[in-house]
């Protein structure tokens, strides 16, 4: 061999070693991008959680006031309590027992609670009838109310009430309100702000868990006494009509396309159409909703069956494409089999081809269900963002849903506590999408043993 080619062969040596050093830089900037991304995604995800723990945490307690509260005669001026003569009749004495509760109603039962503030305070304390009372919710007296109309003989005794603080109380027990601002810039007077201080000392008031959060609906005129039960219930039957609905019309929607529908420009177009359907604005489907659930079919505004039904729409192109992938990644190999044995073409899908999607068929309708869970902007156009104070009972009846609560809290002007009530209404709300991600994670797994 001359030098020449010696030299030659040197060279493309040295072209190959500089295109392999090339090569596996490249390969190791590349492995530094991957894991940069994924360290960037996880730290985002990361810091929303932690904000999200950092401000919900914190309103899962709630500040009670302990009371000695004595049902004074002079306060209270009622007559007895009717008891039932022999041979009265019930709407004779269901009219009695009505007209002695309105009678007890028009009492003036902040006095009652006055009294027992008071009698907590040092001895001497000065604080007028209106400051006093910006301690406690503004509730506290219905609830007084109910302890004695459920026992009417308490006239003149003294109980212990536990009664929900107020949120403006909640607010300076908790910091949420700079102390060091003017009394201008304060929710409460002076005198309220040293009093409640002195209760939190003596034990008076005490932190408790937050059970208000999740037993009572929405309110107004008592915030500390706020709740997601009214929310939780519509969220709960929108889930039921999405599931009752939703499955059974996606799926069978999905195996007609894929294993019975002829080939055609028509079967193409619904396709299609389905596809860029997946893709729509969840917020298009709430203008559907209110064109023809509301305006045309006439369904109750703010009810859960006409959400349930937009959630419906809006989850079916997702079910139809997942149960389709699903459909089309069995093997030829089934089928043939299947209808070697002599199954016919229905029993061939319904009884060889569908057992095995179904996990990944569950694992999409859930996932589906979950997303619908989590909408808010569909629900706004059908007047789900209505103040409903009450649980529904059916689905026909007004109701909101949990995205909508926590739209309406954090728009609260009281930021000082809904901020941290908002964000405990998002970990309540990603805790149910959490739980049912772990569902089908659950019953996958499960299935696909089986399978």
């Amino acid at each position: 061999m001359t030098s020449t080619s010696l030299g030659q062969a040197a060279a493309r040596r040295e072209r190959v070693r500089a295109g392999l050093a090339r090569r596996h830089a490249g390969e190791r900037l590349f492995r530094a991008f991957g894991v940069v991304a994924i360290v960037l995604a996880l730290g985002f995800v990361a810091l929303l959680f932690t904000d999200v723990l950092r401000k919900g945490i914190p309103a899962f307690t709630q500040s009670n006031i302990r009371l000695e509260i004595t049902f004074d005669p002079e306060l209270l001026k009622v007559d007895p309590a009717p008891v039932r003569e022999a041979g009265q009749s019930d709407a004779d004495y269901r009219a009695q027992s009505l007209a002695w509760q309105r009678q007890v109603a028009m009492l003036n039962w902040n006095n009652v609670i006055e009294a027992g503030l008071r009698q907590a305070a040092p001895a001497g304390y000065e604080i007028d009838a209106r400051q006093i009372l910006t301690i406690t919710e503004t509730d506290a007296r219905h609830r007084v109310r109910e302890i004695f109309v459920a026992d009417p003989g308490l006239l003149g005794e003294t109980v212990t009430v536990d009664l929900l603080a107020s949120a403006n109380t909640d607010n300076w027990i908790k910091g949420n309100i700079n102390r060091e601002l003017g009394d201008a810039q304060q929710q409460l007077s002076a005198p309220a702000r040293a009093l409640i201080d002195l209760f939190v000392e003596n034990g008076t008031i005490s932190q408790g868990f937050a059970w208000s959060l999740f037993t009572n609906v929405d309110s107004r005129s008592a915030p500390a006494s706020a709740g997601l039960l009214g929310a939780l219930m519509g969220s709960l039957w929108m889930m039921l009509i999405v599931i009752v609905l939703a499955v059974p019309i996606g799926v069978g929607s999905a195996i007609y396309l894929e294993e019975f529908a002829p080939r055609s420009r028509l079967t193409d177009l619904i396709e299609v159409n389905i596809n860029n359907l997946a893709a729509v604005p969840s917020i298009v489907f709430g203008l559907l909703g209110a064109a023809v659930f509301i305006n045309w079919f006439r369904l109750p505004l703010s009810a859960p069956l006409a959400g349930g039904l937009v959630l419906t729409l809006m989850t079916l192109p997702t079910i139809i494409i997942a149960t389709r992938a699903a459909l089309k990644g069995v093997s030829p190999a089934l089928r043939q089999a299947a209808l070697g044995m002599g199954a016919s073409k229905t029993q061939m899908v319904f009884h060889h081809v569908l057992p095995v999607t179904f996990p990944s068929i569950l694992t999409a309708t859930i996932i589906g269900v979950a997303q619908a869970l989590g909408e808010t902007a569909p629900l706004l156009l059908i007047g789900m963002n209505a103040f409903v104070a009450a649980v529904p009972a059916t689905p026909v009846e007004q109701a909101t849903a949990l995205p909508v609560q926590i739209y309406l809290w954090q728009a609260n002007e009281n930021r000082n506590f809904f901020e941290p009530r908002t964000s405990a209404a998002i970990l309540v709300l990603l805790a149910l999408m959490i739980f049912l991600n772990a569902i089908a994670i659950f019953l996958r797994s499960r299935l696909e043993k089986r399978v």
